[in-house]
C-alpha cells in the first residue's frame, strides 16, 4: 500500500464518522464509511427476505454489493445499524467485504477507511490509526439527536440499550471483533465538541503522515 492511509476506528456513535470525514477532506483522500457495507447488505438481505442468521444467502448478498447502491438512505436508519451490527458476525460476509475495502484503502494516494476493523484486519499497516470513542451514554444522547433529525422519535433508554446490545456484539465476535490496535491513537470525544474532536485527530494525522514522509525519504 504506497499511499497514505488513515484507518478510523471505533464502537457505534463514537465519532469516527464525523472525525474520518473531515480528515478524508483536509488531506484530499476519497472517504469509505466502511460500516455502510454491512447496512446495506443487512438491508438489501432483509428486502429479499433473507433471514439474516441465514449465513450463506447474506453473503451471496454481500458478494453483489456494489458502490453504486450506497447512497440510499434507508442505510443510515437505526434498524439498518441494528442489521449491519448482525450480518457482521458472518465470517463468510466480511470476507466478502475484505476486497471491496482493500481495493479502497489501495488507490494511489491513498484514502480515509473508518470502521471497527480498519486498523487491525482491513489495512494493518496504514500509517495513521485513530481509535475514536466516548462513553455509551454520550454515544446513544448523539445517536438519538441524530435519529430525531432524520425523522425517527426514539427514547434515550430505548437507544443506550441498542448502543451497549452492538458494543457487546461486535466485541465479542470471533470474526475481527471491535478492538483497538496496538499502534492506533486512542481519542476519547466524551468531553470534546465536534470542533475539538477534529482538532485532536487532525494533530495525531500529522504527527503520523510526518513519521511516514520521513520514513521513505529514509
Amino acid at each position: 500500500m504506497s499511499g497514505f492511509i488513515i484507518a478510523v476506528d471505533g464502537p457505534a456513535a463514537s465519532g469516527k464518522g464525523t472525525v474520518a470525514g473531515g480528515l478524508a477532506r483536509e488531506n484530499g483522500l476519497p472517504y469509505l464509511d466502511t460500516g455502510l457495507l454491512y447496512r446495506a447488505v443487512g438491508v438489501l438481505s432483509q428486502r429479499e427476505g433473507i433471514d439474516l442468521d441465514d449465513v450463506e444467502a447474506v453473503a451471496r448478498v454481500a458478494q453483489r454489493l456494489r458502490a453504486e447502491v450506497l447512497g440510499d438512505e434507508a442505510f443510515r436508519t437505526r434498524g439498518a445499524g441494528e442489521a449491519a451490527s448482525r450480518v457482521g458476525v458472518h465470517v463468510p460476509v466480511r470476507q466478502a467485504l475484505l476486497a471491496f475495502q482493500r481495493d479502497f484503502a489501495a488507490q494511489p494516494g491513498g484514502a480515509v477507511l473508518d470502521g471497527r476493523d480498519i486498523g487491525t484486519v482491513i489495512t494493518p499497516d496504514a500509517p495513521a490509526k485513530l481509535f475514536v470513542t466516548a462513553s455509551p451514554e454520550v454515544r446513544a444522547e448523539r445517536r438519538r439527536r441524530q435519529l430525531a433529525g432524520q425523522g425517527e422519535a426514539v427514547s434515550f433508554e430505548d437507544v443506550l440499550a441498542d448502543i451497549r446490545k452492538r458494543d457487546a456484539r461486535d466485541s465479542g465476535r470471533d470474526a475481527a471483533p471491535l478492538t483497538r490496535a496496538a499502534d492506533a491513537v486512542l481519542l476519547d470525544t466524551s468531553e470534546m465538541t465536534i470542533e475539538q474532536a477534529a482538532d485532536a485527530a487532525r494533530r495525531i494525522v500529522e504527527a503520523a503522515r510526518a513519521r511516514w514522509e520521513g520514513s521513505r525519504q529514509g
